[in-house]
């Protein structure tokens, strides 16, 4: 009986989230004195899976599942609990992992906890930690059901490696057309760019930028460290910047590294959706914006002084080592 795990891929490549879902899969399975199984579509990596405690991948190289399909992607993991006989199935909370969860859960009649943010308290009862009221705060949850769903929270759990020998399984499916209802025709990639979910660093303007021509600043700072570029919900109602930069609890949530936001008050489903960020930086020309009292370091100043100072800076810091 193994602890089942979907590890979620990329154009072929397993992404960050597929090795922090298996090292929580790893810890889990470790308490029920058992191994991990990994359930991946078209993995070119597959194997690298190993180095994170993954004993065996059920590798699916259906192309009509190249492309994320809930409802099939749904059918595939349950068929792969049940020749696992699996009764812990491990998810991320990407939006795709969220989305399949629920059709998932109901096929397999299992208790589906999502936010959860540490290993399980313990396994008799099968008790988790999750965050809720818009992470203000935990439950400590049971599930009580004989085949459990955990999503694990982004950036909570982190990668560690266990290293193990992966076996790599050819994983044939039944997939009905029923299961294909839906398929997608074309998809627009962002190339070239951190994403906003994978990104440990995010770097997010607000109003205070006062227009789009001025995104140039934020854009280079993002690119001296790394980072992802996002925005508040008000900019990208305005059109600066594009919906699919927009972060807080009405668009994308953040749970990185480092969270920096500029010229951004701090609106309270702003700071919802961002409040998972592990440290966050504000710089405003108001001490009285409400980012401050959520923030762990801040810097009262225009921010058309302070950033190009900062990045001015972090160049220098990178040159000097290199």
């Amino acid at each position: 009986m193994s602890v089942l795990v979907y590890t979620e891929t990329d154009n072929g490549k397993l992404k960050k989230n597929a090795f922090e879902v298996a090292s929580y899969a790893f810890e889990v399975a470790r308490q029920l004195s058992t191994d991990v199984t990994a359930i991946a579509f078209n993995a070119e990596n597959a194997s690298d899976l190993g180095n994170f405690g993954v004993s065996k991948v059920l590798n699916c190289t259906n192309k009509e599942l190249s492309t994320f399909n809930a409802k099939a992607h749904a059918t595939s993991i349950a068929q792969a609990a049940e020749k696992e006989g699996a009764k812990v199935i491990i998810v991320s909370s990407s939006t795709d992992a969220r989305y399949l969860a629920g059709i998932l859960s109901g096929i397999l009649k299992a208790g589906y906890v999502p936010n959860v943010v540490a290993a399980p308290q313990g396994v008799s009862p099968f008790t988790v930690k999750r965050t809720a009221f818009s992470n203000k705060g935990f439950a400590h949850t049971e599930i009580a059901s004989e085949i459990k769903i955990i999503g694990v929270s982004n950036n909570a759990f982190g990668s560690v490696e266990n290293k193990v020998d992966a076996e790599i399984e050819n994983f044939n499916l039944n997939v009905s057309d029923v299961d294909l209802g839906t398929k997608s025709v074309e998809i627009d990639r962002v190339v070239g760019k951190a994403t906003i979910a994978d990104a440990d660093i995010v770097v997010s303007g607000g109003r205070g930028l006062k227009g789009p021509e001025n995104w140039g600043m934020i854009e280079e700072l993002a690119d001296v460290l790394g980072a992802a570029t996002a925005c508040s919900k008000p900019v990208s109602d305005l059109g600066w910047r594009p919906h699919s930069e927009h972060v807080g609890q009405t668009g994308k949530p953040v749970a990185s590294n480092l969270y920096i936001a500029i010229g951004i008050s701090g609106a309270i489903q702003h700071l919802a959706g961002v409040s998972a960020s592990k440290v966050k930086v504000v710089i405003n020309t108001d001490p009285e914006a409400p980012f401050f009292k959520a923030a762990d370091y801040g810097v009262v100043g225009d921010a058309f002084e302070v950033v190009p100072k900062l990045t001015e800076k972090l160049k220098e810091f990178k040159a000097q080592n290199a």
